[in-house]
């Protein structure tokens, strides 16, 4: 029984799959959707082309299939509601914070697909809007969560195009100043 499109049981086609599913994370991350082909990660592999679209379907599949955009928000959520923004503003920037940066700047340069821009919104509902609004309380909690991940998108966005004034300021402080700001809409 083969396995195509990553079907049935393991072994080569296993692994084939999982490597085009490595260098295709790394490619993305690295030059985004627009400018990683299906060339370039065939040959990263060391595979023809045709296996990619065998085992994935299309180069869309595969990009929404492989990156993933890690956020280390859960444990923020556990804690005094009146330190919520400070812990918010900390789990975002810690981890592999570099990985996270490029993993994004690859899903906003992608975000002319309609694909990958329903996938960015499940993952932002899953991982960081739904879990918030259940911390909130009093009006609004549904407005505040989605406009307090506005605001992490923001501070990522900014020191995802190295923002000297921001990459250059010391992460206690940056948790500090930012995270009375996010906690200003977690008050309500």
């Amino acid at each position: 029984m083969s396995n195509v499109a990553g079907h049935g049981p393991s072994g080569q086609g296993a692994t084939t799959r999982a490597a085009i599913a490595e260098a295709a994370s790394h490619l993305f991350a690295e030059h985004g959707y627009a400018g990683t082909s299906v060339r370039a990660i065939a040959a990263a592999v060391g595979i023809d082309p045709a296996l990619v679209v065998r085992y994935f379907g299309s180069k869309e599949r595969l990009f929404l299939e492989t990156v993933r955009l890690p956020l280390p928000i859960a444990k923020a959520f556990d804690g005094p509601l009146e330190s919520l923004g400070e812990r918010i503003v900390e789990a975002m920037l810690s981890g592999n914070l570099p990985e996270r940066l490029a993993t994004m700047g690859a899903l906003m340069r992608a975000s002319d697909s309609d694909a990958v821009r329903e996938k960015v919104r499940e993952i932002g509902e899953l991982t960081f809007i739904h879990p918030l609004r259940a911390q909130l309380a009093g009006p609004d909690a549904d407005l505040r969560a989605r406009l307090i991940g506005a605001q992490m998108n923001g501070l990522l966005i900014a020191l995802g195009m190295d923002d000297d004034r921001l990459t250059h300021v010391e992460r206690a402080r940056l948790v500090a100043v930012y995270g009375r700001a996010v906690q200003a809409l977690v008050d309500g």
